[in-house]
């Protein structure tokens, strides 16, 4: 079977089994016997990929494939030259320092879709993009650099796994496509 890309909506569940009336991959996906290669956060928007091979799924999830994955990250507060630096260096996040990574600061992305709901916008409050790209993901690491830094994040979307990115394959939140695995560049 090829590879599933899906573009997992705000506030659903990486699980196709109910959960307390959340919204769950089941709610968009009726392909039988597909799997999750990886998590996003409940709050977390963007790019899934699935599959019904296990050797793939485990290719692409575990940490020692190391994939590099790229998000935008709306974040409360604007970034200087020092606070980007801090995010590409190691950052101690108390229970595990990161790797280095790639993070710029980035003007809003015009193709992006709303969210719904939308973000809160104070005035006294200005808010910002970055890109950043992690070889490593661990539960809510980006979340946990940005607040590390001083910039919390407001929203944020998974754009690339691997040589997948939605810039190529655009899809709106809840929708999917089938592609090729070779797709991945590494695997």
């Amino acid at each position: 079977m090829p590879l599933i890309l899906f573009n997992k909506p705000f506030q659903v569940l990486c699980q196709f089994s109910p959960q307390d009336g959340k919204a769950t991959l089941a709610d968009h996906l009726s392909i039988p016997n597909i799997y999750p290669a990886g998590r996003l956060d409940y709050d977390s928007e963007g790019l899934m990929l699935l599959t019904d091979d296990g050797k793939l799924q485990h290719a692409i999830a575990h940490p020692d494939h190391k994939e590099a994955k790229t998000y935008l990250v709306q974040v409360e507060g604007t970034p200087d030259a020092a606070t980007l630096a801090r995010l590409r260096a190691p950052l101690d996040l108390g229970d595990f320092v990161t790797q280095p990574c790639q993070a710029m600061h980035i003007a809003a992305p015009d193709w992006l879709w709303p969210r719904n709901p939308p973000i809160r916008a104070r005035a006294d409050k200005p808010t910002s993009w970055l890109a950043i790209t992690l070889q490593e993901g661990k539960n809510r690491q980006v979340r946990r650099m940005t607040a590390a830094v001083g910039l919390p994040t407001l929203r944020l979307i998974r754009t690339a796994i691997g040589g997948i990115a939605l810039a190529s394959h655009p899809l709106m939140p809840g929708e999917w496509m089938a592609v090729d695995p070779k797709d991945l560049r590494s695997i």
